[in-house]
């Protein structure tokens, strides 16, 4: 797939398959496979509404009926392309094969020769349930089916579990932000918002990934036999031209960022008007707490992904809420310490952006397929007994460790107080986090925030935002020497301290404008000084009352504001002090805020904020730590 984000495929496979052919060639392993697999490629699977999605089926030789691992992606896989692509699908196969699975791996409807119009979180649920139905009738199945992919391969699942399809045995969700619309306190719509702030990720992977409404198309009565002659000459895969989006995010007004770099017309455009509530989150694919869930889960999560803390709501609301109380008991979680899709690429020595985690591995081809053998094969290996419910990574401390929930028994909240006499502005301020009480009297804190001059992003939670930014945890030293940056730090700690859990925050906040945005990132100081970014949320005011209004600010009137949460497991050790960051940009993670009270996103102005905020006994803004002891 010759595009911008063609490494989005080759993380969703590298995450599914074995090293077991890492020095090999596509040619090599397609001729390992054709030597224990029957292979169908560009099968036409009929659905509901007479569209045919394109389908390559991988099974084993002989007449016995085997369990489906299927992979449902909006990315190329035509196995007559070059390089890492071909490579890493013929090894997705090959390791299912030879387990005694079937492999099929699909197109969403509208990408590539499937046929219909594509529509990021909205394709029919149906697709799904047809899919599975067609597969189920054949001779070679046995009428169990697991779903298996990351990111964009595996967001499609949840809203498709909500159907309890009978066939449909188990999952395996990894980096799965996408799918998930609103689920407890998250309203983030598909990674699109997060506090209602644009998540700017999104323009740039639909740059590289949206149909254009006048892109080539086969003809809808092409024969399989056709279409497997024309793929070794067409895949229909755009060569996107390269785009420096450091300099594209800058564009104003944001609804025309993709048009001002000559990108394709599709849905982004529809998208970016949307608000939170709009209607239209509703009606496609994506997953929403009122909706049912029937299939047992084996959920992945990332440390440094963009969407963690909702994924771990999902995943708790699953255990909670699930009718059926085998699929409830059946809900499995790990959470490693990596970037986006990146599981399988942790070392003994795994560094994410700058810091380093230490030998971070875990046997995920065991891990994985320990669960679709027990669910799709019926296998008595143990693994509920051998496997912790939830196997999660805490970092400073460099280790692996279990619990039976998330947030792990026995945490508790502690909360750290903002506190200042008025010029917490930069690292050089005088901000300090204290434990406690809150102060008695309020020094407020005063920043300016011109959108023309947003703080940048260094570092993060996200993925897919090609060179602007590099995603991971950084110093972030070069930006708390910044005016418009409000750093809080604790004293020295003098015992080690084990923050594990979902973070929460409460700031008051008072500005001269109708609306604008404030943002927190969690930091970790070391005795060196280095100020390592751990996580970071933000929440746009208006929408401070419930994303299903907009109530706007009144001048100098103070406000309380808590923002979603955030989530993690860090150790702090003895000498090592918490710190927060606070201000009204990090850009382009986060869509810059005009501050009008507009609509933003088809503004080309803003204007300037001052914001203030407070803490006191009156206005007690704290950040409440889970801390496990």
């Amino acid at each position: 797939m010759k595009k911008l984000f063609g490494a989005c495929l080759i993380l969703l496979f590298f995450c599914c398959t074995t090293d077991l052919f890492a020095q090999t060639s596509g040619d090599d392993i397609l001729k390992k496979l054709k030597e224990i697999a029957i292979i169908e490629q560009k099968v036409m699977m009929p659905m509901r509404d007479g569209i045919r999605l394109c389908t390559d089926i991988y099974r084993p030789k002989g007449d016995k009926k085997v369990p489906v691992i299927l992979s449902r992606t909006p990315y190329n896989f035509n196995t007559w392309g070059d390089g890492e692509e071909k490579i890493n699908s013929y090894r997705s196969a090959y390791d299912a094969v030879s387990r005694g699975y079937a492999y099929v791996v699909q197109n969403e409807r509208g990408r590539f020769f499937s046929e219909g119009e594509w529509d990021i979180l909205g394709t029919p649920l149906t697709d799904g349930a047809d899919a599975f139905t067609w597969m189920v009738a054949q001779p070679w199945c046995n009428g169990k089916i697991g779903t298996l992919g990351c990111s964009s391969t595996a967001e499609w699942q949840m809203a498709v579990a909500s159907l309890d399809h009978p066939a449909h045995a188990a999952m395996v969700a990894q980096g799965y932000g996408a799918g998930v619309g609103k689920v407890g306190k998250y309203v983030e719509q598909g990674n699109w918002y997060r506090g209602g702030a644009q998540q700017m990720l999104f323009t740039s992977w639909l740059y590289g990934t949206q149909n254009d409404a006048f892109r080539p198309s086969f003809p809808k009565d092409a024969s399989q036999e056709d279409l497997n002659r024309v793929q070794r000459w067409f895949d229909l895969a755009p060569e996107m031209p390269r785009v420096d989006w450091g300099k594209a995010f800058t564009h104003l007004p944001v609804q025309d960022i993709i048009k001002n770099v000559n990108g394709s017309k599709g849905v982004y455009e529809k998208m970016i008007r949307r608000k939170p509530e709009d209607p239209d989150w509703y009606k496609g694919g994506l997953y929403h707490d009122n909706m049912p869930f029937g299939v047992p889960t084996y959920w992945f999560v990332s440390w440094y992904d963009v969407s963690t803390s909702p994924n771990l709501e999902l995943f708790n609301h699953v255990r909670k809420n699930a009718k059926d109380p085998d699929v409830a008991d059946k809900q499995y979680l790990v959470i490693a310490p990596t970037l986006h899709c990146a599981f399988k690429r942790a070392s003994e020595q795994t560094v994410v952006g700058e810091r380093n985690m230490g030998d971070a591995r875990l046997d995920y081809d065991a891990l994985v397929y320990g669960w679709f053998d027990l669910l799709l094969k019926g296998e008595q290996n143990g693994f509920t007994q051998k496997t912790p419910r939830v196997q999660y990574f805490t970092m400073g401390a460099n280790k692996w460790q279990k619990s039976e929930t998330w947030p792990p028994a026995g945490i508790t909240m502690m909360p750290f107080y903002l506190n200042s006499a008025g010029r917490a502005n930069s690292m050089y301020g005088d901000g300090t986090l204290i434990s406690g009480a809150a102060p008695k009297t309020d020094a407020p804190d005063q920043f300016t925030y011109d959108p023309q001059y947003p703080v940048p992003s260094l570092g993060g939670n996200f993925c897919c935002m090609g060179n602007a930014v590099t995603p991971g945890a950084f110093d972030q030293r070069p930006i708390e020497v910044r005016n418009d940056v409000l750093v809080y730090t604790s004293e020295p700690l003098k015992e080690g301290m084990e923050v594990t859990g979902f973070v929460e925050s409460t700031l008051y906040v008072s500005s001269d404008v109708k609306d604008t945005d404030f943002t927190i990132k969690l930091i970790d100081v070391g005795p060196d000084g280095k100020a390592f970014n751990v996580d970071e949320t933000i929440q746009r005011a208006r929408f401070r009352e419930g994303y299903n209004k907009e109530v706007m600010m009144e001048k100098g009137k103070v406000y309380k504001i808590d923002l979603t949460p955030m989530a993690t497991s860090i150790y702090f050790p003895a000498g090592h002090r918490v710190r927060i960051e606070i201000s009204s940009s990090n850009f382009p993670r986060f869509e810059r805020n005009l501050n009008t009270g507009g609509n933003n996103y088809d503004e080309s102005q803003g204007v300037v904020a001052h914001n203030k905020i407070h803490h006191s006994a009156q206005y007690p803004s704290q950040i409440r730590l889970p801390i496990k002891k």
